[in-house]
């Protein structure tokens, strides 16, 4: 809700048609609309959060749902309330469920991060911790836990302040991939950047893009479904860890 809503339209060949961008300060009415008249097409889209049900994460439940309409055929629907958003909307052709793919979340801390997460879309809720002491420490490591349980560790973090290790996470293996470059060597506004994801092959897609933009994710969507076996990569929970001095 205090980072707004962002979408992204894209051909069949993945070039960018469009994108809107909704401020936060107009996506916190709750309720709103907004249109977009771009050279092929009218875009619409709606959302209704007066009713919404939050867990312990930033994401709403239910009670709620945002629907993307473009040429009067509704193209994405999120949320438990279909009936309202057609009503809403009156468009003609309502999707199927949608699939979840990513996740990107900010999180702050001195020495601890922590968060719940989920590793893949309608799976189990973890306490997920990160923790890291940078400060007048000659020999920084890095260390996380999941459910309380140490998961992996990184000692000689100055030699190693990027890279990737492998967990296992309810009986799913999980790559998780770290850069904490900016934490040992950038300003004291940098931010590391931490990737879970359910996918064997994700290395190659770590590297496609770079991690210094809060405001991107390490690669673009266009990317990850360049052919059709790239829909079966998995999931990605993506974290940036801000430092509070």
């Amino acid at each position: 809700m205090g980072q707004g809503l962002g979408i992204g339209i894209d051909d069949s060949s993945n070039q960018c048609l469009c994108k809107v961008d909704i401020k936060p300060w107009l996506f916190s009415k709750r309720r709103g609309s907004k249109s977009l008249e771009t050279y092929s097409c009218k875009i619409e889209i709606y959302w209704d959060l007066s009713s919404a049900k939050f867990g312990p994460g930033p994401e709403p439940l239910e009670g709620f749902y945002v629907a993307v309409v473009v040429d009067r055929q509704m193209v994405l629907l999120l949320g438990d309330l279909r009936k309202e958003a057609i009503k809403k909307t009156g468009a003609s052709h309502v999707p199927s469920n949608s699939v979840f793919v990513a996740k990107r979340e900010h999180i702050f801390g001195k020495k601890v991060f922590s968060t719940k997460a989920q590793f893949c879309d309608n799976g189990q809720i973890h306490d997920l911790v990160i923790e890291c002491d940078t400060t007048n420490v000659n020999d920084p490591c890095l260390a996380i836990r999941v459910d309380g349980k140490p998961v992996m560790q990184v000692k000689r973090l100055r030699w190693k302040f990027r890279g990737n290790h492998r967990i296992l996470v309810d009986g799913l293996p999980v790559e998780v991939f770290w850069d904490v470059h900016s934490w040992l060597f950038g300003t004291s506004l940098g931010n590391a950047v931490f990737m879970f994801k359910t996918c064997l092959s994700a290395e190659k897609l770590w590297a496609s893009q770079p991690l210094s933009d809060p405001n991107q994710l390490p690669w673009s969507f266009s990317q990850r479904f360049s052919d059709s076996k790239s829909q079966f990569l998995g999931f990605s929970l993506i974290l940036y860890a801000w430092k509070n001095e």
